[in-house]
């Protein structure tokens, strides 16, 4: 950490852009927008007990001994999810033992971490996920209904604390590669390394192997075919069981609902509806399948053995048998993690959050029964203490409050979030690491510093990011603001969006390139991509605002730059 604080930037607000300030401290931390997990206002109960910042950040830095930071705080600001990290609070003479600590039980945790998770933390997360919607519902009582509601709570806040666990093992497997890799190939002309840290096996194969054995399926049946190319989903959901061979079809779905339902357009919400809830995406990703007749086992194995002849290009290029043995040794340990990044979003960060939304609905569905709310869903307007106010009182304005809440939802909508706020020194844009790997920070701040001072138009033909998965693709751009809209995807369109989760991989098999506004080299649009061998430029802060479906561009997933051509 450095020992003078050399500050870069300041905004605390003006007119367009207004804040307010609990205290200096708060202007002190320079507070960054999370369009990576929220891009949308955020609803109040999800802002108030929701979030994966707070006590479970808290927790991670103190288990660690982490020299990364000490908090992970948010702050809501105009409607939208703004998160600050607070700097390590490491007395002066406890800096050297703890940067020791952190390096010695860091590889330990990614050695052995994988084992963990398989035998301990799956079955733990899988049997919670259960409990929660797993509940006497008809029976209970709304004050034993808020009794569970405070024992989910808990086992989120446990959830959580394991994705931490596993998210600094992780990033502890991959540094460690990627400092062996830029050692021993200083020059890498092949962009082997994207390609080499892909992930060869994980929830997200399984779902879209699960997907396509759907549709091989389907495509032995010429009636169901038809049915899934002429018609659209809802027409398909509410024929199918009538056409020969189609109640097995169902129930193929339906399995693969209770599979992989349990995910939602936005992740880190609680208001978005589930596959589980509402299957039509699945059947619209079945549609998609059938339309390009999509062949996984060709995509599986080409990524397989692109990501094979990369590590050996890689090796070729090592001379000196110890660095060989150690580049094969940190090699070994990286590839075993990788699945770990999609394999944590499907257990915890759709999975959990999945489960809790359908705990707090069956509360809402209570209150509305009672005449407390108006809607089930207006549980998710309200915080955590209006609900257990609501529950036990006959006089608490819920229905009011939801309503005002939504209306300022709604409202938020309208306005253009900016990218951070507060103070920016060289700790927050150079030495934290989680704004880098994942935000795109320092290249989002200094592109915008740039602009500022050279006070040139910006361009609206060149698009500047970073580069997230390498190669080069020209096509036209099919700008896509939810999952409803992949149904317009064509195949071979160039997809441009404000940022992916793992309910949008099914957009994955027809796309030829990905552009984003925001995320960073392991942010989860780049991740797919490179398992997908597709070009993919992140951290554009702006490609939906000046691209237009229909637009031809170039996409340099090498330079991180993105072209209007026409």
């Amino acid at each position: 950490m450095s020992t003078e604080r050399k500050i870069y930037a300041t905004f605390f607000g003006n007119e367009e852009y207004p804040v307010e300030w609990k205290d200096e401290q708060e202007k002190d931390l320079m507070w960054f927008y999370d369009d990576l997990h929220c891009p949308n206002p955020i609803s109040p109960l999800y802002f108030d007990v929701g979030g994966w910042w707070g006590t479970t950040c808290a927790y991670m830095y103190r288990r660690f001994g982490a020299p990364i930071g000490s908090e992970w705080l948010a702050k809501k600001i105009n409607g939208y999810v703004y998160t600050a990290i607070v700097p390590p609070k490491t007395a002066p003479h406890q800096v050297a033992g703890l940067f020791e600590y952190y390096n010695k039980v860091l590889p330990i945790y990614a050695d052995q971490f994988l084992d963990r998770w398989k035998k301990e933390y799956i079955p733990n997360l899988q049997k919670w996920g259960k409990v929660m919607i797993d509940f006497d519902w008809k029976n209970a009582s709304i004050p034993e209904m808020l009794i569970h509601m405070e024992d989910c709570l808990d086992l989120q806040q446990r959830a959580f604390e394991i994705h931490w666990i596993m998210n600094l093992a992780q990033v502890a497997a991959s540094g460690e590669f990627q400092a062996v890799y830029n050692e021993l190939i200083p020059e890498d002309p092949d962009e082997d390394y994207p390609q080499i840290t892909i992930s060869s096996h994980d929830r997200n194969w399984d779902s879209l192997h699960a997907l396509w054995q759907i549709k091989e399926a389907i495509m032995k049946n010429p009636a169901l075919k038809q049915l899934f190319l002429d018609k659209k989903e809802e027409e398909i959901m509410e024929q199918l069981p009538a056409v020969d061979g189609g109640r097995e079809i169902v129930d193929m779905i339906d399995a693969y609902r209770n599979e992989y339902g349990f995910k939602a357009m936005y992740s880190h919400e609680y208001i978005f509806p589930t596959w589980y809830e509402a299957p039509a995406p699945i059947y619209a990703a079945v549609k998609g399948y059938v339309e390009t007749d999509y062949n996984y086992l060709e995509h599986y194995e080409g990524c397989i053995k692109n990501q094979s002849e990369a590590i050996e290009r890689a090796r070729s290029k090592i001379s000196n048998p110890e660095d060989l043995k150690r580049f094969n040794e940190k090699l070994e340990l990286c590839l075993k993690m990788m699945p770990l990044t999609p394999d944590h979003h499907f257990y915890i960060d759709q999975a959990i959050y999945a489960h809790m939304r359908l705990m707090f609905l069956e509360i809402g569905k209570a209150y509305a029964a009672a005449g407390k709310l108006d809607d089930p869903e207006d549980i998710f307007m309200l915080e955590y203490e209006d609900i257990r106010c609501l529950g036990v009182t006959d006089d608490y304005p819920g229905k009011e409050i939801a309503a005002k809440n939504r209306a300022a939802m709604e409202e938020a909508y309208k306005h253009n979030p900016r990218y951070w706020y507060g103070t920016v020194d060289h700790w927050q844009l150079y030495e934290e690491i989680y704004k880098q790997v994942l935000w795109g920070y320092p290249e989002i701040f200094e592109k915008e510093m740039k602009e500022l001072e050279e006070k040139k138009p910006i361009s609206k033909t060149v698009i500047n990011g970073i580069g997230g998965s390498a190669g080069v693709m020209e096509g036209i751009a099919r700008v896509v603001s939810t999952p409803a809209e992949f149904d317009q995807i064509q195949q071979g369109d160039i997809m441009v969006c404000r940022m992916t989760n793992p309910g949008w991989i099914v957009s994955f098999s027809k796309i030829s390139a990905l552009v984003t506004d925001t995320g960073g080299a392991l942010s989860h649009p780049a991740v797919v991509s490179r398992e997908f061998g597709i070009p993919c430029v992140v951290g554009t802060t702006r490609a939906t605002r000046l691209i237009k479906t229909g637009d031809r561009v170039r996409v340099d997933g090498n330079a991180g730059v993105v072209e209007i051509l026409e």
